[in-house]
């Protein structure tokens, strides 16, 4: 059954709670988050389920004047009112170094025993993906549940999905009633993103994945024996939305339940952390030591567009792969051939029809028939017999998989006017194409994703977003094969079981999915020392041996746009030295922000606590410096590292600055 009472959240000392009010101007009521001192429950309660349930019915039905009512009492902490967080929409292991007998799978034992929770929209059960075969017993330590609701009965999980929540109450206060839209009232999910993320942290090995010919192989997981644990908290409702007081309680029952990882695809506007539902139930799963992946944000490229950027969240943007989808061109009786992109969903071949330039006023005839801009396709090349078209484009890597609904390929400049010359030179010019190519090993990659939003995070600047780069761009994984896809001439949508996808929302899973395999192969390490692993062994050189570039500008990106590089499981599992962070040092940084105490305890559930500094610099594995038209200034950084390799070691620390910068000295203690 859903709770909409979560219990436990901050487990030591207070718990949120979702009520409804009564709002003066329309009357209609209103979901807001309340804090209460947990510590301050009368003795006469034997459960703080009963205190909260008493409290509410004490105070009848809840008007604006019964919510100042609880405004007044000495356990109220902090109420907040309803808001809403947003979604960011199989050869990436060996893109990544993972190999069956090498490294971070073996040693990992490919994640077994490991419990990833994924906030999202829900879970597709009937995927192969999601298949238990070869798993042993679930571990006696997990106490989740498997909820029932529409299409969704206790049979649908096993052992690799151990559980399956829903969360929509708070969604349904503010917006709708779930039952009366598309999308179920259950953990199924409907859109297919939360079935795409799960799959793609731990999804099972699933042989002859593919995408309407594209990416054709084996789709597996990043942790592929880690059991899956759904908690939809997302819904339908024009876009898909996620409630505040939705994932509080599914943060809640996530860390009550037991899982190891969490990871979540969606975010909210940054707010001060007290206020942010994913910054305060991430710190809740800090302290059980449970490591939190969250999406950077789909709003790049331009600064200050961070998401989740609290320091004890594992901040993730999207990079590229090496991996491109391609039609074959070939000019005449085979005079020229090029390669363009193409992600035509069919197994289509064209063969030596008509090509034609086409020019002043029959391209503006063509384009005005096509609803195209001439000025935009002035200069390109159309293939009108098989009612598709080949462009001359220097953007084609800006092209998603939705977009080639008809025949289209995209050739770059270059090759363009090697098309543009045959033509002109040719009595009788003839094109064939052949779709469904795949080509791995493009150069260069990763690159950062032109979505992917940039640090530095707007409430905690002092603090280096995002931390790290994941693969997030044309990512194969888990659809749900009720579920349109792919636009197919002008009417009609594809069906597919598994779907090519970008987004944040795609590299937060991977990050997850690696971190689960680090805290398998380490048990003793914490989440902070687990993000340090990931952040200090990075990449940032490419696979052509240059600077990971920014995809926008065609140059070398920088910390703001990739944290510390692109993500290197291999190089993880022994990073030599981390920067580990105890929980009093985010308190002392909280203390540096300025906040409150009011706001220290309901960002922390910590009632009792001292700053025993107060500070900017934190223990992290990465340095920021903000500079206001300052023409000469002196910081110090001092950071602490843990030796978690075997043996002893010794480090020659080295500082590479840039030209404008001078340091003055780096020593060691």
């Amino acid at each position: 059954m859903e709770r909409l009472i979560p219990l436990g959240l901050i487990i030591s000392l207070f718990l949120f709670f979702p009520i409804a009010t009564s709002l003066p101007a329309s009357g209609r009521p209103r979901t807001y988050i309340i804090n209460m001192d947990k510590s301050a429950m009368p003795a006469a309660f034997s459960s703080h389920h009963d205190w909260y349930t008493s409290t509410l019915s004490s105070l009848a039905v809840l008007s604006q004047a019964h919510l100042d009512q609880l405004h007044e009492l000495s356990s109220h902490l902090a109420t907040y009112p309803e808001t809403f967080g947003h979604l960011y929409t199989t050869y990436t292991p060996t893109f990544l170094g993972l190999r069956k007998h090498y490294g971070l799978w073996p040693a990992s034992g490919f994640g077994d025993d490991m419990i990833i929770g994924v906030l999202d929209t829900g879970i597709w059960p009937e995927s192969e993906s999601f298949n238990d075969e070869g798993f042993p017993p679930v571990p006696e330590r997990w106490r989740g549940a498997c909820e029932t609701g529409t299409e969704f009965n206790l049979s649908y999980c096993n052992r690799k999905m151990t559980g399956a929540r829903s969360f929509s109450k708070g969604m349904q206060q503010e917006k709708q009633n779930i039952s009366k839209t598309n999308d179920y009232d259950s953990p199924r999910d409907f859109i297919s993103h939360g079935s795409h993320t799960s799959s793609t942290a731990a999804g099972s090995s699933v042989v002859g994945a593919e995408y309407f010919g594209y990416a054709k192989g084996k789709a597996i997981g990043m942790a592929p024996k880690a059991r899956i644990a759904m908690y939809k908290v997302l819904f339908f409702d024009e876009s898909y939305d996620a409630a505040a007081t939705d994932v509080l309680v599914g943060m809640d029952l996530a860390i009550e339940d037991g899982v190891d990882v969490m990871s979540l695809s969606l975010g909210f506007i940054e707010t001060p952390f007290d206020e942010n539902p994913i910054a305060i139930g991430a710190f809740a799963a800090l302290k059980k030591g449970i490591f939190v992946s969250c999406s950077a944000g789909n709003n790049g490229p331009h600064a200050y567009t961070i998401l989740n950027g609290a320091p004890w969240i594992t901040t993730v943007g999207a990079g590229t792969i090496d991996r491109e989808f391609a039609a074959h061109v070939t000019l005449g009786d085979g005079e020229l051939t090029v390669i363009g992109k193409s992600v035509y969903p069919e197994n289509l071949f064209v063969s030596n029809v008509p090509i034609y330039f086409l020019h002043g006023n029959r391209t503006k005839e063509l384009c005005e028939i096509y609803s195209l801009d001439p000025e935009e396709v002035a200069g390109k090349y159309i293939l009108s017999e098989a009612v598709g078209a080949i462009f001359s484009s220097d953007e084609a890597q800006f092209f998603r998989p939705t977009d080639f609904f008809k025949p289209f390929v995209l050739v770059n400049p270059k090759d363009g006017d090697l098309v543009k010359d045959y033509i002109i030179n040719s009595k009788n010019a003839t094109v064939s194409i052949r779709f469904l190519a795949t080509l791995l090993g493009t150069k260069p990659a990763p690159q950062v994703a032109d979505f992917s939003s940039r640090g530095p995070d707007r409430i905690s600047p002092w603090i280096l977003k995002p931390d790290i780069l994941a693969p997030g761009v044309d990512i194969l994984a888990d659809w749900t094969p009720n579920r349109g896809f792919v636009p197919i001439g002008d009417h009609d949508y594809l069906l597919t079981d598994y779907a090519i996808v970008s987004g944040t929302s795609m590299s937060c899973p991977h990050a997850a999915g690696i971190a689960t395999l680090l805290k398998s192969t380490h048990r003793d390490w914490s989440s902070a020392a687990i993000r340090s692993a990931m952040m200090t062994t990075a990449d940032v050189i490419d696979n052509a041996n240059g600077r990971i570039i920014d995809m926008i500008t065609g140059v070398a990106g920088t910390p703001l746009d990739f944290g510390t590089g692109h993500i290197n499981p291999n190089k993880a599992i022994d990073p030599g030295l981390v920067y580990d962070i105890e929980i009093q040092e985010y308190i002392n940084y909280l203390c540096g922000l300025n906040y409150t105490s009011k706001q220290i305890r309901t960002t922390t559930g910590m009632r009792h606590f001292k700053c025993d500094s107060a500070t900017l610099d934190l223990n992290y594995p990465s340095f920021i410096i903000l500079l206001n038209n300052t023409k000469t200034i002196s910081i110090t950084f001092r950071r602490e590292l843990t030796n978690v390799a075997e043996g002893s070691s010794v480090y020659r620390a080295v500082v590479r600055t840039p030209d404008s910068f001078r340091h003055e000295s780096c020593s060691a203690t």
